[in-house]
């Protein structure tokens, strides 16, 4: 077997560098932790940017796994299969609403929205053909699709991708007066991350949903709740939207609903907002597949029944207030929720990447975001003893 060294010097000769990983390599997983190519054992506090909010390889899901893969694992949506409509119905249940549209990755969930929203508009709301707009978020993180980075107003994901499709409109998150001055007679939809992760787990202000909810109301405009990262017990709730009472029209899901086991994601909406698709409109040969299906069922099974989304609250909540009592030589600041949190570094303390190669030294795995941010992702799964060994490693190196 290949040592570490040799996997990334292979890596690195084979694969496009599009990414810039931590010189680490699992070979293994279970849990909250992982193993090295060396049996080197680490805690993950990244948690596949919050895919595996079940923990690795939770033996529930993989079970799932195996008695599916032993029957049938694809038919494409031309066949039925046993798998999905009890997948939808669980799903529907547990989120509430009445329809579903299955996908695999986030960006392809993203794309059914705005193609959702974009046909809602014209063929139920009656606004001219071409001309319909959705108000999307600076700094936002939906995806890396053409159509996604033509309103990411991060520059590096635009660069050298253009033409760019048209019909956003970017205002600041969590800013309500700007919103309230972008809805036009053509509005059909705002999409918006409930917490900005990509961004560094930023929070809007308190009753930001809320008027963005009631915007969306008074100009008869889709509420798109882009859910893939903060979904599914992440910050506390089944649903970050819960943390300030409201609904959206339409709700997006990815990454833990399979609990990191396969691709799955998941439109969810109305009736009358489902029902502008027809039979041609819109689909994917793996979306709804039966194992993914399968898969997926046992994931949600999980959150619900070990409560992961309290546990989340309370384990979040009391790491959060240690880390606060950090601040002050290299940590500007803390914030997030539940167990999706971020420290903000100081300038003075330099770039975030250091210290992240740092705790991988010490056994701890997370990633810096826009430089000066470490953000802290654990599996909800986690113990409090080894949150207590997470934060020995942050004050050891950060303190």
């Amino acid at each position: 077997m290949a040592n570490s060294r040799e996997i990334i010097e292979i890596t690195e000769k084979y694969s496009a560098h599009n990414y810039h990983p931590l010189p680490v390599v699992i070979s293994r997983a279970e849990g909250a932790y992982v193993w090295d190519c060396e049996g080197k054992k680490y805690l993950d506090f990244l948690s596949a940017y919050s895919a595996v909010n079940q923990g690795h390889r939770h033996p529930k899901i993989i079970q799932a796994l195996v008695e599916q893969a032993g029957r049938v694992t694809l038919t494409s949506r031309a066949f039925h299969n046993d798998q999905l409509g009890p997948f939808l119905k669980e799903l529907c249940a547990l989120a509430g609403f009445p329809k579903a549209l299955p996908m695999n990755t986030g960006a392809e969930a993203v794309e059914t929205a705005l193609k959702l929203a974009r046909k809602w508009g014209y063929k139920v709301k009656g606004v001219p053909d071409g001309q319909a707009e959705i108000i999307c978020c600076g700094e936002n993180f939906h995806g890396r699709t053409i159509s996604i980075v033509s309103f990411s107003t991060d520059e590096q994901y635009r660069d050298g991708f253009g033409p760019f499709t048209p019909g956003f409109k970017v205002v600041p998150y969590g800013d309500g007066a700007a919103l309230e001055k972008a809805f036009t007679k053509n509005t059909v939809a705002f999409l918006v991350e409930p917490i900005q992760g990509e961004a560094g787990v930023v929070v809007p202000p308190e009753g930001y949903l809320k008027k963005a909810r009631a915007l969306c109301d008074k100009h008869r405009a889709l509420f798109i709740a882009d859910e893939i990262q903060t979904g599914l017990g992440r910050t506390g709730k089944m649903f970050c939207f819960e943390h300030e009472g409201i609904r959206p029209d339409v709700l997006v899901l990815g990454k833990a609903i399979s609990g990191g086991v396969l691709p799955v994601s998941a439109v969810l909406a109305s009736e009358e907002q489902m029902g502008v698709f027809k039979p041609g409109d819109h689909g994917s040969t793996f979306g709804g597949c039966p194992i993914g299906c399968a898969v997926a069922r046992a994931a949600l099974r999980v959150l619900v029944e070990e409560k992961l989304a309290a546990r989340a609250a309370e384990l979040g909540g009391r790491f959060k207030e240690r880390l606060a009592g950090l601040c002050g030589k290299k940590i500007e600041s803390v914030r997030g929720r539940g167990l999706l949190l971020a420290m903000v570094l100081k300038k003075s303390a330099g770039p975030a990447r250091p210290y992240c190669e740092q705790l991988m030294v010490r056994g701890m795995l997370c990633k810096e975001t826009h430089q000066h941010i470490i953000r802290l992702a654990p599996p909800l799964v986690i113990g409090e003893a080894d949150l207590d060994l997470a934060f020995e490693h942050i004050q050891a190196t950060l303190g």
